[in-house]
């Protein structure tokens, strides 16, 4: 397996007496996407600023491609990309002009600033704005200007916090289609948000904070498994009377009602087997006019609340990733 290119070993960063990180550790290899959860407070952002190189740690390690992230913070600026959930707009300054002077920033001239900067408005889809002033940008509009000012270093690891916050449906969905585009380059992404779902369609692994530690590290999936494996969560459609499917579902031993919907409900089943879910369809049939029954996974936000409501857990190592080809090279 080759060497991950994010290693964190027993982060730790104290403001007073406030453990904003607490023993963090997790490694990202290259290619992979990762979302970030967790609640206000829980430590996301510092963890974040510091593997930027915006803040430096109390205790504990961060490598970026093998090199110490406070020893050689320069070495590591050059192979990172960061994306604030707010920054400001420039006064009497163009998009153009924004990323002309970023490029700069980073030592690029003549020529090759000059493409670099076409390339990135390109894969953002700015130029058509290239005169516009940016404090006249929407806020979707906004967002891509940040991104591009990220790319413009063509970073190995690139670190975005809240980066769809506040976006119109067709700026996600943007936003989620560049995201596909860089992984697809063999870009590392480390995204922290808010709406859960989306994390959970981008991202190949979840890292769940809380109280300043990581308290899981794993798929999508695994996340909505974790403390329910006995429990079977299916969706409910009938025909006519929905109040008399919450009814039923008070009743029936091993049922749980989760939500009312327009025409059924989601509710819990406390057996897994096929042959016990078998019996309570059949029988649901007999007693309701049921049009569907599926089966389904918890919610990303009902597994994040069940997390904060059971506290802090050990964290869980994630999954061996299989085989990807970055830049034609296949790396496990």
């Amino acid at each position: 397996m080759s060497t991950p290119l994010v290693e964190v070993e027993n982060l730790t960063r104290h403001f007073g007496h406030v453990r904003a990180v607490d023993g963090v550790s997790f490694t990202l290899n290259a290619g992979q996407v990762v979302g970030l959860i967790g609640a206000n407070g829980a430590g996301k952002t510092t963890t974040m600023r510091i593997l930027a190189s915006l803040d430096v740690p109390d205790g504990g390690t961060v490598r970026i491609g093998g090199v110490d992230i406070v020893d050689h913070p320069n070495r590591v600026r050059r192979r990172l990309g960061w994306m604030p959930d707010h920054f400001s707009a420039y006064k009497d300054t163009t998009v153009g002009d924004y990323l002309d002077f970023f490029g700069r920033a980073h030592g690029l001239r003549g020529r090759e600033l000059a493409k670099r900067v076409s390339e990135v408005m390109e894969f953002t889809d700015l130029a058509p704005l290239n005169a516009r002033p940016m404090d006249a940008l929407s806020k979707g509009q906004t967002q891509r200007l940040c991104l591009g000012r990220m790319l413009l270093n063509d970073p190995e690891f690139m670190i975005l916090d809240e980066p769809a916050a506040g976006l119109d449906p067709k700026a996600r969905l943007e936003f989620k289609n560049l995201v596909r585009i860089l992984r697809d380059r063999g870009k590392t992404l480390l995204i922290s948000s808010h709406i859960l779902s989306e994390l959970g369609e981008m991202c190949d692994t979840l890292l769940f904070m809380d109280a300043g530690r990581v308290v899981h590290h794993g798929d999508r999936h695994s996340l909505q498994r974790l403390d329910s494996e006995a429990l079977a969560v299916f969706e409910i459609t009938v025909h006519g009377d929905v109040e008399a499917l919450g009814n039923w579902l008070a009743v029936r031993p091993g049922w749980k009602l989760v939500e009312t919907l327009r025409t059924g409900a989601r509710a819990e089943f406390a057996q897994s087997d096929p042959a016990s879910i078998a019996a309570e369809v059949r029988r649901l049939a007999a007693d309701l006019h049921l049009v569907e029954f599926r089966r389904q996974e918890r919610r990303l936000e009902e597994a994040f609340v069940d997390m904060l409501r059971q506290g802090a857990r050990p964290a869980i190592k994630p999954p061996p990733l299989p085989a990807v080809s970055v830049n034609g090279e296949i790396k496990s």
